[in-house]
């Protein structure tokens, strides 16, 4: 070769491993550097070797490309050119055809990808490296020393533990944890919708009956003026029943009203003359069922990635949402439960401070009614009422009812026990339809804290209208903030989509001067007065007084399902199991205790048969269990016990083909072939069984994973992917290797068995 061709090869090669350990040491200047030299030497490689050139063409694109993706920090796009640069190299091997090269680098560049996405897994997921030394003896006891040994010493880069953010992750059965069951309410989610279709019903019946018009949302006032002449009545959990107050306006229901409703609703006449009933349809109340169960596991997945618990799996069984998170940190736990339970839904409803006096005033609320030894009292306040003709603010009196915490007969008694005695209680009081109660948090300063604090001591009512304003459906962002001129109170900015912002600037608007209650999970966090109309589709929640850390926790908490969006249904905790490390290790013993014996025994069958033909198909499990891990570590798969077990089904269907094509090549061999037809028709014989086998085990494993429960969703999972794997390494892969030895080695004798 002449000199020039040979200082052009160093160079390149100089190059490649210059950029290589810059990687690998985190040295951003050091691998642009390298990279661009290892362009510039393929290049230069390129214009001296002609025979070569597109192959270093190739490499030379990859590699610039390459400095390129280092210098912005693209850590994906520098993989995709690092395996582009490995796939061209092939093209410079000195034997077999074009075709062959690139079938070669194509295998290769998918090994070095598998091998670098399985990297930081080995590194620092698996219990391999840092696991005590096993203390078993014999061939099992010696290879799993030999595996902690190797493990020990291939750390993973910084550079690229750093930017995979995926993984194999350990189940609990191998690692112990928190196993978490929680049933989603789906009654919640039928009442969200019939109250849809309730509102929805007064928009229409107050345009049918000339009370309002245009687009806009229907009016209080308007409303007042609907429940004169009709009352949407709410009885049950599915069903709108209209009672009209004169049997004539039934007739104006005309066929633009029904037809809107009718797809989704059954209508019905009575029970009595002047009623019309709705009710949801059977096949739309069990859409909103699955509907109400896939929201549930969409949103405590968000909450669960947003708490960074990558490993956690969330799975769903009928109408149950299962959250398995590996651990043993007892805080973790606490505050990943609370965080998942929390139902996150928000409501903006206006206060009708005039109307509590029917519900809560002296008339309508005696002495007598007040239980005694409850902690109840009757309370009034000069409040809020909106703008008289003139535009003058104006004011009403307020009633209202208070409970406080821990009277004499509830010692130690908590806010959430004490409000749901007041919530019992108020349910005994006579409320129309179109108001309902809420509930806030009643506080007191405590004596002798600088700066000033507060403690909640119990609960106050207030009088709502029934109607949502506003819900969280329209925020679009969430952050925690502090108010420095507030005693550095923490709070919730809210912002809304432009819809939300429209809407919201249009109620504040309409109710100048009147409070604005600010309602999550059906607790009143606030209750603000609106002095003007407010535009821009900001809002925020105070986290009321008290212990400062306290605040910020709760502003971060609330955040985060703000930003994760609401359950469409609340969660009540059915069953949970806590899973001691101690079980997952001796899993984990007697798993790869029984896998290394299954695997060994039947990689030792295929060389001792086949010979150098079943070494071949051995070196294609290993990559197939290889691929098969990296594929599983992109889905960022929890391995469990049912998946060892299906990885290591697999090591024994993946040997399969190759039986079968060892078979057909050595029947060709004793029908008098020559050895490449003999293989090239090995192959093509094979073909049809291959498929028809793992075609079977591939529709096997999609009806296990349809319809299976958990554990046997990991098996079919690792079956499906190990059927893809194996066609790649069972066929593809070690055909590459026949064709070399029949046309680029040219052996006269295949080592397919021993009378061969």
């Amino acid at each position: 070769m002449p000199r020039k061709n040979v200082l052009a090869i160093l160079s390149g090669v100089v190059a490649v491993v210059l950029a290589a350990l810059a990687v690998w040491q985190d040295g951003q200047s050091l691998a642009i550097l390298g990279s661009s030299a290892a362009a510039v030497g393929a290049f230069a490689w390129g214009v001296r070797v002609p025979p070569r050139r597109t192959a270093l063409v190739l490499m030379s694109m990859a590699a610039g490309s390459a400095a390129l993706f280092v210098r912005f920090d693209s850590f994906w796009g520098l993989f995709v050119a690092g395996l582009v640069f490995i796939w061209a190299a092939f093209g410079l091997l000195p034997f077999m055809d074009g075709t062959w090269r690139l079938k070669a680098g194509f295998v290769a560049a998918v090994f070095a990808g598998s091998i670098v996405v399985l990297w930081p897994t080995v590194d620092g997921s698996l219990p391999l490296a840092n696991a005590p030394a096993p203390t078993s003896t014999g061939f099992v006891g010696t290879l799993a020393r030999a595996g902690r040994a190797v493990a020990s010493h291939l750390h993973c880069p910084a550079y690229i533990k750093d930017r995979v953010s995926f993984g194999i992750a350990p189940g609990l059965d191998l690692s112990g944890g928190l196993r978490l069951v929680y049933t989603v309410e789906v009654e919640d989610a039928i009442r969200d919708k019939r109250d849809h279709f309730a509102d929805e019903m007064r928009q229409e019946l107050a345009t049918t009956l000339g009370l309002h018009s245009g687009d806009a949302r229907v009016t209080r006032d308007e409303l007042s003026k609907l429940d004169a002449k009709v009352h949407v009545a709410e009885p049950e959990a599915a069903i709108i029943r209209l009672k009209f107050r004169d049997v004539g306006d039934k007739s104006k229901l005309d066929e633009r009203f029904t037809k809107k409703f009718l797809g989704e609703l059954a209508e019905s006449q009575g029970p009595a003359d002047d009623e019309v009933t709705f009710k949801i349809r059977a096949d739309v109340e069990s859409q909103i069922r699955e509907r109400a169960v896939a929201q549930a596991k969409d949103t405590v997945s968000r909450r669960v990635d947003e708490l960074g618990l990558r490993e956690a799996a969330v799975t769903t069984r009928d109408e149950d949402i299962i959250v398995e998170v590996p651990g043993n940190n007892e805080q973790s736990f606490r505050d990943i439960k609370e965080t998942i339970r929390r139902t996150a839904r928000l409501e903006f409803k206006m206060v009708d401070d005039a109307g509590s006096t029917a519900v809560f005033g002296q008339a309508a609320l005696k002495a007598d009614d007040l239980p005694e030894g409850e902690g109840i009292a009757q309370y009034s306040e000069v409040a809020p009422d909106g703008l008289d003709s003139s535009g003058h603010r104006k004011s009403a009196t307020a009633w209202s009812a208070r409970m406080s915490c821990q009277p004499p007969k509830y010692v130690s008694e908590s806010l959430n026990d004490c409000l749901a005695r007041f919530k019992a209680w108020t349910k005994t009081l006579s409320v129309p339809d179109d108001h309902t109660i809420g509930f806030e948090g009643v506080t007191e300063p405590v004596d002798g804290t600088e700066p000033l604090q507060f403690k909640q001591v119990g609960w106050r009512t207030l009088y709502l209208y029934t109607r949502s304003e506003l819900t969280g459906d329209y925020i679009t962002d969430a952050s925690t903030g502090q108010d420095q001129q507030n005693f550095g109170a923490y709070y919730v900015a809210l912002s809304f989509s432009p819809a939300g912002a429209d809407r919201f600037e249009e109620v504040t608007g309409a109710n100048v001067n009147r409070r604005f209650a600010i309602i999550l999970d059906d607790i009143v966090d606030s209750a603000p007065v609106i002095k003007q109309k407010i535009g821009g589709g900001h809002a925020t929640i105070s986290m009321g007084a008290g212990d400062p850390e306290k605040q910020l926790h709760d502003a971060r908490q609330l955040e985060l399902v703000l930003r994760s969006g609401a359950l469409p249904a609340q969660l009540s905790p059915s069953s949970e199991v806590t899973i001691g490390p101690s079980l997952g290790r001796d899993s984990i013993a007697e798993a790869a205790k029984g896998g290394l014996l299954g695997a060994t025994a039947v990689l030792l069958f295929m060389t001792l048969y086949y010979r150098k033909s079943g070494v071949v198909a051995d070196i294609a499990v290993i990559f197939n269990l290889l691929l098969q891990l990296a594929v599983l570590a992109t889905f960022s798969a929890t391995m469990t016990l049912p998946g060892i077990a299906g990885l290591a089904l697999t090591i024994g269907m993946s040997v399969d083909a190759n039986v079968l094509i060892n078979e057909r090549i050595r029947e060709e061999l004793r029908g008098g072939k020559s050895v490449r037809a003999a293989v090239e028709a090995g192959y093509t014989r094979a073909w049809p069984s291959i498929i028809d086998g793992h075609m079977t085990i591939f529709i096997s494993g999609l009806i296990l994973l349809q319809y299976g429960s958990g554990p046997v969703k990991g098996v079919a999972v690792t079956l499906i992917v190990g059927i893809l794997c194996s066609l790649f390494t069972g066929v593809f892969c070690t055909r590459l290797v026949f064709d070399w030895w029949v046309r680029g080695a040219k052996v006269k004798r295949l080592s397919v068995g021993a009378e061969f």
